[in-house]
């Protein structure tokens, strides 16, 4: 596997709980092009990454979801509740944290 693939699974916990911290709900697709756009297009998540990590974050309690039908359609949107909330600001000041321990190694 690529490293920019290892380095994508590794921060994608952080990643869904950074936008869901930021948004009021989203919805899977949502995410993939909210990333997409943010990254400048170097990152794109694949649903088969995406999914499992969303209902892992469900089964943690972090993350609450609600299907709504638009349109005919089921849409399942997916936010944060207060303890996902705190984990989100915990696990970004951990993460920028260890960049910058990271950085002063690689540099």
């Amino acid at each position: 596997m690529s490293s920019k693939k290892e380095l994508i699974k590794g921060t994608l916990r952080l990643i869904v709980l950074k936008l869901l911290s930021e948004n009021t709900r989203m919805y899977g697709y949502e995410i993939t092009q909210r990333v997409k756009e943010l990254s400048g297009n170097q990152i794109e998540l694949t649903f088969g990454a995406l999914y499992p990590t969303l209902h892992k974050l469900e089964s943690e309690k972090l993350i609450v979801s609600k299907t709504v039908v638009i349109d005919g359609r089921a849409r399942k949107y997916y936010s944060l509740n207060k303890a996902g909330l705190d984990a989100a600001a915990t696990e970004v000041a951990d993460y920028f944290t260890f960049s910058k321990a990271l950085n002063m190694v690689l540099s």
